[in-house]
């Protein structure tokens, strides 16, 4: 195998997810790596959102000391999205460009750690309906989480949670639609594999946090112990 895989990167040797620069690993090339704004602490404990300056205790931002009832236990997110990682992201979501979810599995599971500390039962991609998935012929979320699997030790459930509600993309609204829009898309299908269970949902981009929060309150209500969220990039 591992000579397969060195005549494998001789024929095709790994190019830079971003620039396609021929590069000696997969990832990114220095300079595409040093253009992408990575969020480290200080971060707010709860929902993750980069904070200005670190303060002693417990850090919250604004918002989560507001907002006592979000359904979150612990938000991640690896990436800020911006101008720079957004063709990482597009890439793998609309251009095929699956060989992404890989490099991108290995953000999100450094960006996770607080999360993996808490303790996790399962992970669940954010699901796509099914009229979507037969014309995109992949899930990218789900992508992202079997990667992210075989590196964490965690199982996927690609089954319990499911979009049986189709919806129009969320990026067509912004606000208070964006979660009209979602409303009781989601369905949990199987809740006895739900019913006390740890949970982390993946997905690529959180934006409002309207999807998530939807699915995060359809497993609240079968039984789940606690959802967290885990994207590849946030909307700051």
């Amino acid at each position: 195998m591992d000579f397969l895989n060195h005549l494998l990167n001789f024929i095709l040797p790994p190019r830079c997810q971003k620039c396609g620069t021929i590069i000696g690993t997969e990832g990114l090339c220095a300079q595409c790596f040093s253009q992408i704004t990575f969020i480290t602490e200080p971060y707010c404990q709860k929902c993750g959102r980069p904070l200005a300056e670190a303060k002693q205790g417990q850090m919250l931002c604004p918002q989560c000391l507001r907002e006592q009832k979000s359904p979150f236990r612990y938000s991640r997110s690896a990436l800020i999205y911006d101008e720079e990682s957004k063709p990482l992201i597009l890439g793998l979501k609309f251009y095929d460009k699956t060989e992404n979810a890989g490099y991108l599995s290995k953000l999100l599971y450094q960006s996770g750690k607080d999360i993996w500390a808490s303790g996790v039962d399962v992970l669940i991609p954010v699901p796509l309906h099914y009229t979507r998935l037969i014309k995109r012929r992949y899930n990218q979320a789900s992508l992202l989480a079997q990667k992210l699997s075989h590196l964490i030790g965690i199982e996927v459930d690609n089954r319990s949670l499911v979009r049986y509600r189709k919806t129009k993309p969320q990026v067509e609204f912004s606000g208070k639609a964006r979660l009209k829009n979602v409303k009781g898309a989601f369905r949990v299908t199987h809740p006895e594999k739900i019913v006390g269970k740890k949970i982390v949902l993946i997905d690529d981009v959180m934006t409002t946090g309207s999807t998530l929060k939807e699915c995060a309150l359809v497993l609240l209500q079968a039984g789940a112990n606690s959802v967290d969220t885990l994207t590849v990039a946030r909307v700051i």
